[in-house]
């Protein structure tokens, strides 16, 4: 399927490895230009060269932490006036309730709800002037289904949840759409991070805590970050005008629900 989006400009935030690359990565298939951001300059320029050598569009690149102001200033410089922005940050920490104090609650505040919310309001006016945009936000399926250990996530990510299920509404009427990507487990270092609070909690080897947690999906697998990143293509492609202020959910069936 043509998407429709060749010659478009994406920025997508976290980039260099996990899902924000097969985002990244679909994007480029489908010919949009990018700004590529990472926090460590070796990842980051390897990403950017691959998908330059790959996929032939042009790929500029930003080392910079997107949580920080001086990082989202850094953005925004480099990109201009995109066509697509990808929201993305690493995931805080897991633990306990008892475990979070006030800084922690505000880094992941700062990573997961308040670095999107920045970058939309300085780069939404203009898709809103050229009358097209897309924005996809990568959140989690824990604003679905809250995941116990991930307190820090859930609340961030619920919060820019709710603030895009208004904004999305207020835009679309310009042509611009914005939709959120709920995953699941995915095969990422994020996951590999996770595995290991499992393997440390219950004394057992890699295997056996990936098994335990494949366990928990109906697809009995993990994601790929190449399937997110066809999806995220798709909201971001001529065909998904309509797609307004949803939580696409992509978890190979994990969360039990009918709705």
């Amino acid at each position: 399927m043509d998407l429709g989006i060749s010659g478009k400009r994406a920025l997508v935030c976290a980039s260099s490895k996990g899902l924000g690359r097969g985002c990244a990565e679909s994007l480029a298939q489908a010919g949009v230009n990018l700004v590529l951001n990472g926090r460590t300059a070796a990842s980051l320029n390897a990403t950017a060269d691959h998908i330059r050598d790959t996929y032939g569009v042009q790929v500029d690149v930003v080392l910079a932490d997107v949580a920080t102001a001086d990082g989202q200033a850094a953005l925004l410089a480099a990109s201009g006036d995109v066509d697509i922005l990808v929201n993305n940050a690493g995931g805080p920490p897991p633990g306990l309730w008892s475990d979070w104090n006030r800084e922690d609650f505000i880094a992941a505040l700062d990573a997961n709800m308040l670095a999107p919310i920045a970058l939309m309001k300085a780069l939404l006016p203009g898709m809103i002037d050229r009358g097209w945009g897309r924005v996809v936000n990568i959140t989690s399926g824990s604003v679905k289904a809250p995941i116990p250990q991930l307190g820090l996530s859930n609340a961030a990510r619920a919060g820019l949840t709710g603030y895009v299920a208004g904004t999305a509404r207020q835009v679309a009427a310009n042509g611009v759409t914005i939709n959120n990507m709920l995953p699941g487990i995915h095969a990422t270092d994020r996951a590999i991070s996770l595995d290991q609070g499992v393997m440390a909690a219950n004394g057992i080897d890699m295997d056996a805590a990936r098994a335990q947690r494949q366990a928990t999906i109906p697809a009995k697998r993990y994601g790929t970050a190449a399937e997110f990143g066809a999806t995220c293509a798709f909201l971001c492609s001529q065909h998904a005008g309509f797609i307004v202020g949803q939580n696409i959910v992509l978890d190979g069936g994990a969360i039990n629900a009918t709705i």
